[in-house]
């Protein structure tokens, strides 16, 4: 679904005008995003169901999925991806109640599909795809995903899968591409006795379908990214809680977690609640009230899907942060900040997935200067830093794939560092306030549960907001820190009785960049509206510039 956006129709257009030099042979199976062809631009997803049988015993699949979607252009055939290594036993098609068999082919991770001669612009059209096979096993996960067949301590099956850079493809036909949603989803898994599924949307029932087998029947009421969807499978006990939030609504919380873990879980419940209501509070209501706030113990590190968060910590809480204890489970927190960084507001291309990533980190900063003080902050931001590598801007501005705007950790750090940079630039409540309208703009979207929240933004959406609180222009900032690759050099001569400053920014860019300069102790902002500026000091007197480390930069002293 293509919803609440302004950038719709562009966007389309770049789609269609790339999609020429995309071919199924050109496109990594292994990849999702870039340019759409047109035989996926022609449909806009409306409803998916998917019904799966898990079959742990030989590592197996086998279901339908079909889909429901509104014909967008005079396209007589439409792409769905599905992974090589699943086959596709049958295909049907229908714009009305009554599905017959079609002809389709496969181009390698690409079913082709023609659709019933009646199909028209305007008009909604269904496929339904029968397959089956041994999908793909997580190589990484979750950074190389695919489906993780793991035991519990006891021996029990422990799966779980992930999918977020490779495309939801790698287990269920879909339309691999971020720009689509659909506004809704029934997810059915049958698994054997006594597993349990703990999945996306919430439970409408649980059914024995057949002997020794059980069927799990979820609906998922808003808007989802297919990378999104996620199958949590194991002997789980379910812990139960509830939260009242900012609206007034009451809410379910749930975990899932091994019966070995039960006490752990509990105890982490309770930090997840506080979790939930920091994010409230700062940033605004749970997303998906409508239906659960969920997490499901993972065999892997986590990963952010929406609804049912995937929980691989081990409660430990330094698992995301290279050993260290900040004090607060932060691989939750992180997974959970998606909630409204990415599954709420989502990127309509992966050019802009900073705004998942970057946004997602420096949550944890701002809790933790919340929770312990600004002190804490600041050793959590610098605690990153040496991991920014500057290779390629943080937001291109151009189509881009996952794994290509994946590749290194500037959409993580360097992003978290450019709002860190950005709140000295503006203040802190003015950053805190455009995260806040960033979020929930108008007070409809900031009382809705029924999906009309979720939407699609970009890194101009941001832009955009944050002048709009500030009253500023803000092109120059954004142009050098997101949309280009290197970091501007803060260039220092200190002569006698003074200390130069001049800026230096990639391509000679614009970059009035202010700087606190301490002398002696006092520190003085040192507003520089042309790049430059010269700062008196007297002989012998001890100095230093961005003291605080506020800055995102490199320096490089000229002269003493």
């Amino acid at each position: 679904m293509r919803f609440l956006q302004l950038h719709t129709t562009a966007l389309a257009l770049i789609f269609l005008s790339a999609a020429t030099s995309l071919s199924a042979q050109t496109r990594d199976t292994y990849d999702s995003g870039g340019a759409l062809p047109p035989d996926q631009a022609a449909y806009d997803v409306v409803y998916y169901d998917l019904d799966v049988r898990v079959e742990p015993a030989d590592s197996s699949i086998s279901g339908t999925l079909t889909m429901t979607a509104l014909l967008e252009a005079p396209e007589h055939t439409i792409g769905l991806d599905l992974d090589p290594l699943l086959d596709v036993t049958e295909v049907r098609a229908g714009t009305g109640g009554d599905f017959v068999r079609v002809n389709w082919e496969r181009d390698g991770g690409r079913i082709r599909i023609d659709l019933p001669p009646d199909a028209s612009v305007g008009q909604t059209f269904s496929v339904s795809v029968d397959y089956g096979g041994q999908p793909r096993v997580a190589p990484r996960p979750p950074w190389d995903g695919g489906f993780t067949w793991a035991r519990t301590p006891d021996g029990s099956p422990w799966i779980g899968t992930s999918n977020q850079m490779i495309g939801a493809d790698v287990w269920w036909p879909v339309k691999d591409h971020v720009s689509d949603k659909p506004d809704s989803m029934t997810i059915r898994v049958t698994v054997p006795e006594p597993l349990v599924v703990a999945t996306n949307g919430r439970l409408r029932g649980v059914a024995e379908t057949e002997p020794g087998y059980r069927t799990y029947d979820w609906f998922v009421s808003t808007p989802i990214s297919s990378y999104n969807v996620s199958l949590n499978i194991a002997p789980y006990v379910q812990l139960d809680t509830a939260l009242t939030s900012l609206t007034g609504e009451t809410f379910p919380i749930s975990f899932w977690v091994l019966p070995e873990d039960e006490a752990k879980g509990r105890v982490l419940l309770d930090e997840i609640v506080d979790h939930v209501r920091w994010f409230e509070i700062v940033i605004g209501p749970y997303p998906f009230r409508a239906d659960k706030y969920g997490v499901a113990q993972t065999p892997y590190l986590g990963m952010e899907h929406q609804s049912i968060i995937a929980y691989g910590a081990n409660f430990s809480n330094g698992a995301m942060t290279g050993g260290i204890d900040w004090g607060f489970d932060a691989l939750h927190h992180h997974e959970l900040s998606h909630e409204w960084w990415g599954n709420m507001l989502t990127n309509e291309d992966w050019k802009d997935m900073w705004v998942h990533e970057g946004f997602g980190t420096y949550m944890q900063a701002l809790y933790l200067e919340d929770k312990q003080g600004i002190d804490r902050y600041h050793a959590y931001m610098n605690s990153f830093v040496h991991r920014i590598g500057n290779q390629k801007p943080v937001a291109p501005r151009e189509t881009t794939s996952a794994q290509e705007i994946y590749a290194g950790h500037d959409i993580y750090f360097k992003g978290a560092w450019v709002l860190h940079t950005l709140r000295y630039l503006i203040g802190n409540d003015a950053l805190r306030l455009s995260l806040r309208r960033m979020a929930y703009p108008t007070p409809e979207i900031w009382r809705a549960s029924d999906g009309t929240q979720v939407r699609f933004v970009d890194t101009d959406d941001y832009i955009a907001t944050v002048e709009e609180v500030t009253d500023t222009e803000l092109d120059w900032f954004f142009d050098v820190y997101v949309h280009s690759a290197k970091l501007p050099t803060l260039e220092l001569t200190r002569r006698e009785g003074a200390l130069d400053l001049a800026w230096s920014a990639p391509d000679g860019l614009p970059f009035p960049m202010p700087v606190d300069v301490t002398v002696d102790g006092q520190t003085q902002r040192v507003e520089m509206p042309n790049g430059r500026a010269t700062v008196e000091v007297p002989a012998g007197a001890t100095v230093a510039v961005d003291p605080e480390g506020w800055i995102l930069k490199t320096e490089m002293p000229s002269g003493r």
